[in-house]
């Protein structure tokens, strides 16, 4: 467990410097130190993301994976293509649960319905400069039943769907195809525990 706890923290300022499609905001805020006094001031802009969910979806009978593939704006300035190999992923809005938005995100973007749900491990995404947190599960589907392109209109979703075989995930991993963080985490975590997880 760790040393601290929230209690450990005083927040004193939140300012708003921006609001749009995601906002920035700056923290003021002190810490107790290690050595038992408080740290000075720190001010933070923090990159306010709003929480999401992941979603790896595998077909235990047919053992495959259903992964899909979109333009991804962050993506641009890299030298490879932007069109990247994920995992079904989306926002938490007001008053959903992290459930809640994984069944809904599922239908949006592979065209499918879940057969069972089960948590994996959630983690921070990059808490030095945003407070994005996100939710992963595990999703049991039937891969004959996907969508070839599915997503929302409304939201400029141009989604490939693509049914993936055991052997070809791994050499999608290897390859370094599959390069970004959440679709490595859930896709490596899943590998790893397995056989523990009683499908």
């Amino acid at each position: 467990m760790p040393e601290f706890s929230k209690s450990d923290v005083k927040f004193l300022e939140e300012e708003s410097l921006y609001q749009g499609f995601f906002s920035m905001k700056k923290y003021r805020y002190q810490h107790r130190r290690y050595q038992g006094d408080w740290s000075p001031v720190v001010e933070r802009e923090i990159f306010d993301r709003g929480n999401a969910v992941g979603v790896l979806l595998y077909d235990k009978l047919k053992d495959c994976f259903v992964l899909v593939e979109q333009c991804r704006p962050g993506a641009l300035v890299g030298e490879k293509s932007p069109w990247l190999l994920e995992i079904v992923a989306g926002m938490v809005e007001e008053g959903e649960s992290a459930s809640d938005v994984a069944y809904r995100e599922v239908q949006e973007e592979a065209g499918c319905q879940l057969i069972d749900l089960f948590p994996m491990p959630g983690y921070w995404v990059s808490p030095g400069g945003t407070t994005e947190y996100v939710d992963l599960f595990l999703g049991l589907v039937d891969s004959d039943n996907v969508a070839e392109f599915a997503g929302l209109e409304t939201e400029h979703e141009d989604i490939k769907v693509l049914v993936v075989k055991r052997s070809e995930l791994l050499n999608l991993l290897q390859s370094g195809r599959i390069n970004n963080a959440m679709a490595l985490i859930a896709i490596q975590w899943f590998l790893i525990n397995e056989t523990n997880l009683n499908l």
